[in-house]
């Protein structure tokens, strides 16, 4: 008999409240290796606070996130030490903001800010640091002649792309998405959206994105899951919830899609 791989996360009941305000309730579903999740829905639905409960970024009110690390099994990333979660955070996990500037370090040049992650993990060798800093840049189509200009002197797109660069060197196996393509042009985010969806299939990435936009979902995501005042209301496999809505607030966001 063939024995299944666990999930690589599981959330249980997780819920957030900031007194009498709920911003996410009750949460609980399970991520596969190598799969995609969107999470999407209007804003203030919850959607973003239940990513950041999720990467660690805030502290759940109840609930469980448990993570199956690549040596030591499943653990509860709500109640590791501060130690632990930053190496996880390090090897393990990546955070895209959808602001780059929260996620890059601006006062240092494009190739340290990927190389500082490979420090993170050990890396010394000034040459092999370098040598891939440049392939990274490469690979997210920003010439590697720019490697020693900073972040700042960089377009918008660009900068996206260099955090992309700097969260995947050390090849994590979860990264987390708040609205990578928000605010940037419409073609650059196609162009982006491209670049996402390759390197999520090379490196068969679980990830989970939130996003208002629910083409980036069709294009990235393997399931859904539709939010509304802190609830899931709708979630299943991408297709089947954007072609045949079941929920009335689903059937409002596509239809107000449609309708653009």
């Amino acid at each position: 008999m063939i024995e299944l791989e666990p999930p690589l996360l599981t959330i249980q009941s997780l819920s957030k409240l900031y007194g009498r305000n709920v911003a996410c309730s009750n949460v609980s579903f399970d991520l596969w290796a190598g799969e995609v999740i969107c999470i999407v829905g209007e804003s203030g639905s919850g959607k973003t606070t239940l990513l950041n409960c999720m990467n660690g970024t805030l502290t759940p009110s109840s609930g469980r996130m448990l993570y199956r690390t690549r040596h030591t099994g499943m653990v509860d990333v709500a109640t590791m030490g501060d130690a632990h979660k930053r190496l996880l955070m390090r090897t393990d996990w990546g955070i895209v903001h959808q602001n780059p500037r929260d996620g890059l370090r601006m006062g240092v040049s494009a190739g340290a800010n990927v190389g500082e992650r490979l420090m993170a993990v050990g890396a010394r060798h000034y040459g092999d640091i370098r040598s891939q800093a440049m392939d990274w840049l490469n690979r997210v189509e920003i010439e590697v002649d720019r490697i020693d200009d900073l972040p700042g002197v960089f377009s918008g797109g660009m900068q996206q792309r260099l955090q992309i660069a700097r969260n995947l060197v050390t090849k994590p196996r979860l990264v987390f998405m708040d609205e990578p393509t928000g605010g940037l042009d419409v073609s650059v985010q196609a162009r982006l959206l491209d670049l996402l969806r390759a390197l999520v299939q090379e490196l068969q990435l679980a990830a989970i994105i939130v996003t208002h936009d629910l083409a980036v979902a069709r294009v990235l995501a393997d399931r859904l899951f539709v939010m509304k005042g802190g609830d899931i209301v709708d979630n299943g496999l991408t297709y089947q919830v954007l072609d045949d809505p079941q929920h009335p607030y689903t059937q409002l966001l596509v239809s107000s899609i449609l309708q653009v």
